[in-house]
């Protein structure tokens, strides 16, 4: 298997006002660096029912999840392996049996790609914010990803391997597979 190291940067914030301002620069970086292609975020915010709910998202358009339509990246795996029940806006992630099922293949591998401490480490970091802001970038970005999570009342560095090829094989696997019933 052929695996890419990413990394996961994942910043803790006190309001989902100031994660909002963080994504927006990450967004920004990657743009003015001619990089949109080379990384994955999720924005997620703490419900009152203490429910996770991811508010934005964006995924890269070449790998995993933009060419499927799902617009699943590792970003949002990883927080759907950190936080099963994840919402999306007004719904349930795995809205769709199809849907799902990928969001399973990728938060498979984006789990997978991880050490299962690092895992623990960043759900128990996450738990203690009202926000958080999970982002998915190539490591030679790295500084510069962590420099526009400014705002964050702590950030913390992650390694990922995964296999490109295999999370879009998985995943298309899953979007195919027949409903269970």
């Amino acid at each position: 298997m052929a695996f890419d190291t990413f990394m996961a940067y994942v910043g803790v914030y006190d309001d989902v006002a100031d994660a909002e301002a963080d994504y927006q620069l990450v967004k920004e970086l990657h743009t003015k660096a001619n990089l949109i292609d080379a990384y994955d975020a999720a924005l997620i915010e703490r419900r009152e029912d203490g429910k996770v709910k991811i508010s934005k998202k964006h995924e890269t358009p070449t790998r995993a999840g933009g060419v499927l339509g799902g617009g699943v990246g590792l970003a949002t795996g990883l927080v759907v392996a950190l936080f099963p029940f994840a919402a999306i806006g007004g719904g349930l992630l795995a809205a769709t049996t199809a849907g799902g099922a990928v969001l399973g293949a990728v938060a498979g591998h984006a789990s997978a790609g991880m050490s299962r401490s690092d895992l623990k480490e960043l759900g128990e970091s996450l738990d203690a914010g009202q926000a958080g802001l999970v982002v998915v970038g190539v490591s030679d970005m790295g500084a510069k990803i962590e420099a526009s999570m400014k705002r964050a009342k702590k950030t913390e560095a992650k390694q990922i391997k995964a296999d490109a090829a295999e999370i879009e094989r998985d995943a298309r696997a899953a979007g195919a597979a027949p409903a269970a019933g």
